[in-house]
């Protein structure tokens, strides 16, 4: 069992099936995602059979069962994005990306989530990097706001290097 496991179940002691919610999230906050030993872990230390716990974190779309990019792209797909062109900046994410919703780039980079709603219809259609903002996002505007992001990780590499020779 890896240690944050322990550490997170160890804060846990005797609990029953209510608890298996708020155990699940912060796994999910320390690791990133659920994997399938965490599942089987948290089984074990509630008492609970795999596919019970399987099924509550199936069941809530705030479970991830695999990695999330460095930078994770949320796509709101609410009405007044979806009536702005949610769809079209969805197919172009993906195509400049080379992935599908749900999925991570090779490179751990980039990965897409389609939500229901952000919660800014008024910046429709809007989209969310690591919970920063982009209002009115239009097909033209995707690859600069890829390249922010490139650049960022451009920017910090330089940085270290710049460190190292001192």
């Amino acid at each position: 069992m890896r240690k944050s496991f322990a550490t997170i179940l160890e804060k846990h002691p005797n609990e029953k099936r209510d608890s298996l919610i708020p155990i699940l999230q912060e796994i999910q906050d320390e690791l990133g995602f659920l994997s399938k030993e965490s599942i089987v872990e948290v089984g074990k230390h509630l008492q609970l059979p795999t596919s019970k716990i399987f099924g509550v974190a199936t069941f809530y779309n705030q479970f991830r069962f695999e990695p999330i990019g460095k930078y994770h792209i949320q796509i709101c797909r609410g009405t007044a994005c979806h009536v702005l062109g949610s769809a079209t900046v969805l197919e172009e994410f993906e195509k400049i990306l080379r992935l599908k919703a749900g999925e991570t780039t090779k490179d751990g980079l980039f990965s897409i989530e389609v939500v229901a709603c952000i919660g800014a219809c008024g910046l429709a259609p809007v989209i969310s990097v690591n919970g920063e903002f982009h209002a009115k996002v239009a097909s033209e505007s995707i690859r600069s706001i890829i390249e922010i992001y490139h650049n960022t990780k451009k920017k910090k590499k330089i940085k270290e290097e710049k460190k190292k020779k001192f």
